[in-house]
């Protein structure tokens, strides 16, 4: 669906900028684009959108029939699965950072990601003995890759994949390569939370992307501006997935080591070179501020953290962060 067109000029080309959004992988996808006509963005766009809707029948665990879900159906079979590439480049670069986060991350969280759907949409809390159980099945060790076979195997009866977390950047890059290759190099792609960037648009160094504070009512932190090109942002907290249960704030991210939500208050923000890379904010909300610090500069990104878990607002950026503000407002 087309939103919006505004033209632009650019040296003696003249070009327009298109905003395109469709619903994909269970969140609105928007496309921006640079086009020389709507013709060429439509064709773009459409292409995009194309993309994103072959990975989601590789990547969902919502529908029956996914490469994913197949996947799991085969777990504790014994069976090594050849996969496709776009699984597996997902797949492999879950496991190390599973292993770099000791568990923190996990895609093997299935069982407990759906059991606390149910618990969000009854607004019941799960027992313990149910919670433990849904965590015996999780485990990263219990996956293993063979990198020359392109295969996996499932170790464990009743394991489920969720890959949602770091599916949804990945699927964000592969959109914006295909944009891309249909002759729109300024563009920008959004899917929720994970947004890949493009050329900058004509005149400028880079997207300006606002990033949102915390909502604590009256000691909100204002929004702040980032400007940057061919690069990723991801953002994972509770902003807008949470529910109440027992007077606790329960976010819909998860300690797959504990098999519980997190309760801390946050909003953690990656830059990185692709929304792959990006996706470590789901492990960096996990492992907390300072751990998180070090993996985004092990991984070359940048962070901003905000924290409020006494209902006290803590931020944390790294100086990678500072450099790309561009704009702070202050309240």
């Amino acid at each position: 669906m087309l939103l919006s067109c505004v033209s632009v000029a650019r040296d003696d080309e003249r070009l327009e900028k298109f905003v395109f959004e469709k619903a994909e992988m269970g969140v609105p996808f928007r496309i921006t684009l640079y086009a020389a006509d709507e013709d060429a963005a439509k064709r773009a766009a459409e292409a995009g959108f194309a993309r994103v809707e072959a990975l989601n029948r590789i990547f969902s665990d919502y529908e029956d029939d996914t490469e994913l879900v197949r996947l799991s159906r085969t777990s504790g079979s014994g069976q090594a699965v050849m996969v496709s590439d776009e699984l597996w480049a997902v797949l492999s670069r879950a496991q190390v950072l599973a292993a770099r986060t000791d568990g923190a991350f996990d895609v093997t969280c299935g069982p407990l990601t759906g059991m606390w759907r149910n618990a969000r949409r009854k607004h019941e809390l799960p027992s313990p003995e149910r919670i433990a159980e849904m965590t015996a099945r999780v485990g990263w060790k219990k996956v293993r890759l063979d990198e020359k076979a392109h295969t996996v195997e499932l170790l464990m009866p009743d394991m489920r994949l969720d890959v949602g977390s770091i599916a949804k950047g990945f699927a964000a890059d592969e959109a914006l390569k295909t944009v891309r290759a249909n002759g729109c190099p300024r563009a920008m792609v959004a899917g929720s939370g994970d947004i890949s960037l493009g050329d900058p648009p004509p005149g400028r160094k880079g997207w300006r992307i606002e990033v949102v504070g915390l909502d604590l009512d009256d000691a909100a932190p204002a929004p702040i501006v980032i400007e940057i090109a061919n690069a990723a942002i991801a953002t994972s907290g509770d902003r807008n997935q949470r529910f109440d249960a027992d007077g606790k704030r329960l976010s819909h991210i998860l300690d797959p080591r504990t098999g519980r939500p997190l309760t801390d208050h946050a909003l953690v923000s990656v830059i990185a070179k692709d929304g792959l890379t990006a996706g470590i904010s789901t492990a960096c909300s996990v492992i907390g501020p300072k751990e998180a610090l070090k993996l985004a500069a092990e991984w070359h990104a940048a962070i901003r953290i905000q924290r409020a878990p006494e209902g006290k607002l803590e931020i944390t950026e790294s100086p990678e962060w500072s450099a790309l503000v561009v704009e702070r407002e202050k309240k």
